[in-house]
């Protein structure tokens, strides 16, 4: 009895060191897609403190090459987002209502598909009529490439200013009621 309880206390402070904790790595969060949920974090930026956005280029999903450099003029919404992400999905509506309300002011939209399959990523963007031009980047390096605020959760959205400056950071799904205003925001140089 007494090897079985040593046993047994053993096989506990093993599993312990397994588990996760506040200071542990959970590499299998988010279980296969390694989604990560945004905890809510906003991070909003004086034109004073903006940072420029880094060179994105890549393949678009419908086809045909992107370059971030050919929107410099406009502000711009990049989203990130995959297929088998809920609340990239509950959010879609929303973010193509701004892209319409918005385009006529010169406001670019840019997803960024990411941890996907291409039939996938386009079966999500027909069956939520999403019509801007979203970037296939299944390993995320435009996710990446965000260094200094990196979108590190999806759904993310970053809205760069006409410069091509991180203005707007966003780890979590959003609501056109909210998005729209600070899109504005930004097109009016705030």
């Amino acid at each position: 009895m007494r090897r079985f309880l040593v046993l047994l206390a053993v096989a506990g402070i093993a599993l312990a060191g397994c588990s996760t904790g506040n200071d542990a790595v959970d590499q299998n969060s988010g279980g296969q897609n390694r989604y990560v949920a945004g905890n809510g974090e906003s991070q909003t930026f004086a034109p004073k403190d903006r940072t420029p956005g880094p060179t994105v280029t890549g393949d678009l999903l419908d086809g045909g090459r992107f370059d971030l450099r050919s929107l410099r003029g406009h502000v711009v919404v990049v989203n990130y987002w995959a297929s088998w992400c809920n609340p990239c999905a509950a959010e879609a509506p929303d973010l193509e209502k701004v892209y319409r309300q918005t385009e006529g002011d010169g406001v670019r939209f840019v997803g960024v598909n990411i941890r996907d399959q291409k039939d996938q990523a386009r079966a999500f963007v027909k069956g939520r009529g999403m019509t801007y031009p979203s970037l296939f980047d299944p390993p995320g390096r435009v996710a990446l490439s965000f260094r200094q605020v990196p979108p590190n959760t999806i759904p993310a959205t970053i809205i760069l200013d006409k410069q091509g400056r991180v203005a707007v950071v966003l780890r979590r799904a959003v609501l056109a009621t909210e998005l729209a205003p600070m899109v504005d925001k930004v097109v009016r140089g705030q």
